[in-house]
């Protein structure tokens, strides 16, 4: 398994070099054909403006987990949630999209994010196209 994963990421990052405008890739060994997709992965982090009262966190929670399940919903999310006990890393978002700016945008809207109770910081991952999480 580490072999392959080793082949895996040295494959995609020669790929990238020659393709760096396609989202995708194949890689076969055998009679297996693995297909490595490019997302954009997300770091929610603890903003400057913690400051809200209470009911006022609660209120930009709610707003946020709503924005969340809306960008869910349109397929642009396909993973979040939560660090526990992190610290200043407050949770995970990865993206279904073309362009880090895209997926910059797109949280952007978040109320978490305007209120500046959270900030983010957006970079490319490549992972297994179809990978399921239990």
């Amino acid at each position: 398994m580490t072999k392959l994963l080793f082949l895996l990421l040295l494959t995609g990052f020669t790929m990238i070099s020659f393709a760096q405008d396609q989202r995708e890739f194949s890689y076969s060994e055998g009679d297996t054909t693995y297909v490595v997709k490019r997302y954009v992965f997300m770091l929610l982090n603890k903003g400057e403006m913690r400051s809200q009262d209470s009911s006022e966190a609660a209120q930009i929670q709610e707003q946020h987990l709503a924005h969340l399940n809306h960008l869910s919903e349109s397929g642009k999310l396909i993973v979040a949630g939560p660090f526990e006990e992190a610290g200043d890393y407050r949770g995970l978002l990865i993206f279904d999209v073309e362009t880090v700016d895209e997926a910059l945008k797109l949280e952007a809207e978040d109320p978490a994010v305007k209120s500046g109770r959270l900030s983010m910081e957006a970079f490319y991952w490549w992972g297994a196209k179809g990978t399921v999480i239990r």
